[in-house]
Parts: structure tokens; sequence; C-alpha cells
């Protein structure tokens, strides 16, 4: 499938994110594909939303979100987790969007050993467990997502329908981020996937 192009990723945050919902995230390593069908993202919309990392100005951490559209955000959480974002909208306007859930589709026996001891429902279901069973680290940030060469892409898919999509508030944001930013419906996902992390009471 052909990848998606450095002008999509110049879409506004929210649009990019619930048009991922179907295309592909593929990682190589050694000469080996691994892929799954995105079914669960979050956009993060530039400084005014008061739940991204972009909202308190750049830092070194959060400066690629600054950057080109269409390059990989990576960064480490909770002391933890690598999560994978999808910087997105034009340079200077800091916008991304969080993969936050994948259905397994290539290199499976890669992805069981990664996720040792995982059934595989818990291989992909969430941002950190993805990250882990696609061998995702900070090696990665900056990675061009629009090209083969980066090691780490994302395809075209099958676009999905409005009547298979979910939304609902963004997960995991605390009490820190104030309204109208924590009840955002800015979360998008595939109904009835067994892949996606959890869907939040009140969500639609």
């Amino acid at each position: 499938m052909p990848l998606l192009s450095r002008d999509y990723y110049t879409q506004d945050a929210t649009t990019v994110a619930r048009t991922l919902l179907g295309a592909t995230l593929v990682r190589q390593i050694d000469g080996r594909r691994i892929s799954g069908r995105i079914v669960e993202v979050e956009a993060y919309h530039q400084q005014s939303d008061a739940a991204s990392h972009s909202h308190r100005g750049q830092t070194p951490r959060n400066q690629p979100m600054w950057g080109t559209p269409g390059h990989a955000y990576v960064y480490f959480t909770y002391g933890m987790y690598w999560l994978l974002n999808a910087v997105c909208e034009p340079v200077d306007y800091p916008a991304a969007v969080l993969i936050r859930a994948i259905e397994p589709l290539d290199g499976l026996d890669l992805i069981a050993a990664h996720r040792d001891g995982r059934s595989p429902k818990e291989w992909t279901s969430g941002p950190g467990r993805l990250t882990r069973a696609l061998a995702i680290t900070g090696d990665l940030n900056r990675a061009d997502l629009t090209l083969q060469t980066s090691g780490l892409w994302i395809e075209t898919g099958d676009p999905v329908p409005d009547d298979q999509v979910k939304t609902g508030p963004r997960i995991g944001l605390g009490t820190r981020v104030p309204e109208p930013w924590l009840s955002m419906p800015w979360r998008w996902w595939v109904a009835n996937n067994p892949h996606v992390s959890r869907v939040r009471a009140g969500s639609g």
C-alpha cells in the first residue's frame, strides 16, 4: 500500500486523527515487517489545547511538535513507556496525533516475542503496549513517517465508516487539564474492536 504523504499530515490534527483509523502502522526490523491496523487515536491540537505537550511552550522534549509534519514524536512517560505520535499541521503550529492502539497484521511471531507472556489482546491494546510490540523507542524520535528508509512509516488502508467509529474524551489527562480541554471528544476508536485500549464511561 502507498505511504501517507507529507501533505496529508499538514491537515488539522483532528482530521488526521479521525482518518488515521484504518491506516497501517509499519515497523521494519532487520528486513522483517511488523504492522498493525490503527484502531485508536487521540488528537492534540496546537498550544491552545491545554492537554497538549505544546501548551506551555517549546522544550527539548517536545520540539519535534514544532517541526515538519509527517515525523514521529516519541517520548518517554511514567518512567516506563515510550509513546508514539505523528506530528501534524504546518511547521511552527505544534500538533500531533497519539497512536493509542493497533490491530496486529504482520510479524505476529515478533510481536509475540516482544510481548512475551501476554495474551494477543494485550499485545497492542494501548500506546505503551504497541511501542513495546513494535520495538519503538526514543531512537525513532523524529523518524520520517513518509519514508520506508526510516524503519517506521504509515501506509494507507481501508477507511473506517462513520457508523463504525466511536468518539470520546482523551484518556489519562488527570485533573491538571481544565475544561473544555478535559472533555474534548478528541479520541476516536473503531467500535467493538478487541484491540482498543479501553472505553471510558460516557463515550459515544
